[in-house]
């Protein structure tokens, strides 16, 4: 219990929307943990690469808006995002005219994906909640 809240208290001071995205939710994805969801962030905004096309806050630049309720290619579950960052989007199937690489063209692993989609899934929960 004092972990969680210690967890919960960091991500309120540290990551603001996340915390936003999940406490307004009434919960997270089957499989999905709010250390996931942290460490999805951070790959989101370095290594993972998504930030390049997406832009820092997931609102896109190159890439579709994440922060909406608009999905292009799917409905947004966290199985789905999951699906689609592993196996990306070619240029015949965009439906904002830009391609998406496997895994957003980085070298994340398995567990890395899913901690990304994890994020990117929190993205949009504030807009209903």
């Amino acid at each position: 219990m004092v972990i969680r809240m210690t967890l919960v208290a960091l991500l309120v001071g540290v990551f603001p929307r996340v915390a936003r995205a999940q406490t307004k939710s009434d919960s997270l994805p089957a499989g999905v943990t709010t250390e996931m969801v942290a460490k999805g962030k951070v790959l989101f905004e370095g290594s993972g690469l998504c930030a390049a096309c997406h832009g820092i806050e997931g609102k896109g630049s190159l890439g579709p808006d994440l922060t909406d309720s608009t999905w292009l290619h799917q409905k947004g579950t966290f199985a789905q995002i999951a699906a689609q960052i592993l196996a990306g989007i070619s240029q015949d199937e965009s439906k904002s005219g830009n391609p998406m690489p496997a895994r957003g063209g980085s070298g994340l692993d398995d567990d890395e994906v899913k901690a990304v989609a994890a994020y990117v899934w929190t993205l949009s929960q504030h807009r209903s909640r």
